[in-house]
């Protein structure tokens, strides 16, 4: 795991390997890291408003579940999407498949259930408050 990590911060291991690629797809790859980090950084702006913004809920903690949960998604989406950019150009560079990964499919879903547990949430409130 380690080595795995000290790759993400060495470009000249990641530039030893394989031959220089077309820049076209060194980018396409940048580009696609650049905007999970945004979505990282969506997650992690959306915690903090939930637990700073989010009246009580009807059930006690779940506001700051909600926001746990969204930090920590943040966070997860931040160094996943390191790490696949880094796969990606080593497999670029040696002009293998690219990797393939479930993670979009989680994260899908993952935000797919928070937004039905937040529906419940708000409707309980709702019917809770008459």
């Amino acid at each position: 795991m380690w080595e795995t990590v000290r790759r993400w911060f060495d470009p000249r291991e990641l530039r030893s390997v394989g031959s220089t690629p077309d820049y076209r797809f060194s980018l396409a790859n940048e580009r696609t890291f650049l905007a999970w980090l945004r979505t990282g950084l969506a997650l992690v702006a959306g915690g903090l408003a939930a637990a700073q913004f989010l009246p009580p809920l009807p059930l006690a903690h779940l506001r700051e579940a909600i926001a746990i949960a969204l930090l920590l998604l943040g966070g997860t989406v931040a160094v996943r999407a390191v790490d696949h950019w880094a796969r990606t150009e080593r497999a670029i560079r040696l002009g293998e498949e690219l990797p393939a990964s479930r993670f979009p499919a989680v994260l899908a879903l993952a935000v797919g259930l928070g937004a039905v547990l937040l529906v419940i949430a708000v409707l309980a409130r709702a019917v809770g408050g008459r």
